[in-house]
């Protein structure tokens, strides 16, 4: 019998936590969508409670399997472990699409080993799709109907290329995004806005953008996302050299990844 290495059993691991998840937050979504937050003191407070409670499901069961291990959660849920695993989650990334119930938003959890993803599964309930990723394993998406393996687009220059990116929720870092974007836009095919920064890299892996762009993106949206990309054979990186972070993330098959990057950095899309 074969002897299954760490990524693997901790991919398993992720799959199942994040599926449970993504069950539990559709299943007790408040109703109403928009209208039920109306009264509330924020209007993000009923969305944050589901936020909680999922990355609270998320870390119990993991913390049943492996007690040791570290955290680092969107929600607050981090602390420090006695390996070298530490899991780094989002419970919905994407949280307007959810409470909005549109479909383009995930459950997101990545496990590191000594600071490196090397496991990632990003679940989608409201499209039915899971998309996995262990390292020097390749990205795959799991469906009702299969299993089938990813691959980035190639050979897309960028002129023909569609982009997905996100925009941040501060006035002004909005207000500088739309410049970049101005700049950008005449320079590719088009533009979408899904909303959720690990649906946007999944979109990426499976062919269905050519490339991706976003400030302000934090570790736990973009963890197991970035990993199903670079095992589909996309690159993922931030701006002259820097790792993709707050600062920027831009994600691409080679040679388009270099054209997107050469274009944005003139437009300063770092800056606020």
């Amino acid at each position: 019998m074969r002897v299954r290495s760490l990524p693997e059993e901790l991919l398993e691991l992720a799959v199942a936590v994040a599926r449970e998840a993504g069950r539990m937050l559709v299943d007790k979504r408040p109703a109403g969508g928009p209208d039920v937050v109306q009264t509330k003191s924020s209007p993000t407070d009923v969305v944050t409670q589901m936020d909680r409670a999922a990355e609270k499901l998320i870390i119990d069961r993991i913390r049943e399997r492996r007690p040791d291990d570290g955290f680092l959660g969107e929600e607050g849920g981090t602390r420090a472990g006695g390996s070298a695993v530490r899991w780094v989650i989002d419970p919905i990334d994407g949280t307007v699409n959810y409470l909005y119930d549109l479909p383009d938003w995930g459950v997101s959890v990545a496990a590191e080993v000594d600071g490196e993803v090397v496991a990632g599964a990003v679940d989608m309930p409201r499209r039915g799709e899971t998309y996995t990723a262990a390292r020097g394993a390749g990205a795959l998406l799991h469906t009702a109907t299969g299993t089938r393996e990813l691959r980035c687009n190639t050979g897309v220059p960028l002129n023909r290329a569609l982009v997905a990116t996100g925009f941040g929720y501060e006035a002004r870092r909005r207000a500088h995004q739309a410049e970049v974007l101005t700049g950008v836009l005449p320079n590719v095919r088009d533009i979408r806005r899904g909303g959720s920064c690990s649906v946007d890299l999944c979109s990426l892996a499976a062919g269905r953008v050519d490339a991706y762009y976003e400030r302000g993106v934090q570790a736990w949206d973009v963890a197991a996302g970035a990993l199903v990309v670079r095992e589909a054979g996309g690159r993922v990186g931030g701006l002259n050299g820097a790792p993709a972070g707050p600062d920027l993330v831009i994600a691409a098959a080679p040679g388009l990844w270099e054209e997107l990057h050469d274009l944005l950095a003139p437009l300063d899309p770092a800056r606020d």
